[in-house]
């Protein structure tokens, strides 16, 4: 038995931090966290899906289903077309944004109608199930056909720019960024639309573009949803693509740092960074330091 609630990024970084006592040594592949209470077995990932199994599974979820009567998000999302699996796409989505350690990473990702085929022959149609192992398989062969672009906001600079910009923000100006490069390498062809993983609802989105004074905000046919990878293979060759250079940028920190740096914002990132800070290393370099693991890590020092 289980129940699986969908939360935005700042209230999977909250449950994180709220079952980090609980947190378990495994991981599984595309998750934040994983916890093990009395009643029940928690598991965040990266996508904002958190699965609650157990005896008591639906009672631990229901002190959180306060924050998403049935997935406020869900009731912000535009309205697909029917056929919209079919149209030639640009599609962008990020992760890392629930983890300490390491970047912030935004992928978007042209998949024309000509392509449509070729892409589903890869097998990414459900992209967030995939092993890493798998994914690291397929993005050279995303990077190698399909115009695309990336955008790695590294610890330093993600530091750098946080106290100015809340996370959805930098996430904006990410995706925002993205997608202009892809429209300057395709042009002048366009797609038929532009597809983006939703985090914020549409008013908020360009409000944060705005604010921010990005000389280029892209509005032109643009619809946001969540989950916009069953939507479009564009979105899901973005979320692979992400996911892959989030990893390899991890991994070089991680041989930057001298020890392995884990995903997600329990337990064991503390003592990870406690050890850095023991080690004399500078955690703006590795981690995002607005996190509550920071001051965490301090302590334990």
């Amino acid at each position: 038995m289980q129940t699986v609630i969908q939360v935005t990024s700042g209230q999977l970084q909250k449950m994180a931090q709220y079952y980090a006592k609980y947190s378990g040594n495994v991981i599984p592949n595309g998750a934040i966290f994983s916890a093990r209470t009395p009643t029940a077995h928690i598991t965040g990932y990266q996508s904002g899906k958190v699965m609650f199994q157990g005896k008591g599974h639906s009672l631990e979820a229901a002190k959180w289903q306060t924050l998403t009567p049935a997935s406020k998000a869900n009731h912000n999302s535009d309205s697909i077309p029917i056929d919209f699996k079919n149209w030639s796409v640009l599609g962008s989505d990020e992760v890392g944004a629930g983890a300490y350690f390491g970047p912030l990473t935004t992928a978007a990702v042209f998949v024309s109608e000509d392509d449509l085929d070729w892409v589903r022959q890869l097998g990414i149609a459900d992209s967030k199930t995939l092993t890493d192992q798998k994914m690291r398989a397929i993005a050279p062969e995303i990077i190698a056909r399909l115009p695309h672009h990336v955008v790695n906001l590294m610890p330093e600079k993600y530091n750098q720019l946080q106290p100015n910009n809340n996370v959805n923000q930098l996430k904006a100006i990410s995706h925002n960024f993205a997608l202009a490069k892809v429209l300057d390498k395709i042009a002048p062809a366009k797609p038929r639309a532009i597809l983006i993983d939703q985090f914020a609802q549409r008013d908020t989105y360009y409000r944060y573009l705005s604010r921010s004074h990005q000389p280029r905000i892209i509005s032109e046919n643009v619809y946001f949803t969540t989950k916009g990878e069953q939507y479009h293979l564009s979105v899901a060759a973005a979320s692979i693509l992400a996911r892959v250079v989030e990893l390899n940028t991890l991994k070089q920190l991680s041989k930057d740092a001298g020890v392995a740096l884990p995903i997600g914002a329990g337990h064991a990132v503390d003592e990870v960074a406690a050890q850095l800070l023991r080690n004399g290393k500078d955690l703006s370099q590795f981690a995002k330091l607005h996190f509550a693991n920071t001051k965490k890590a301090e302590h334990l020092v």
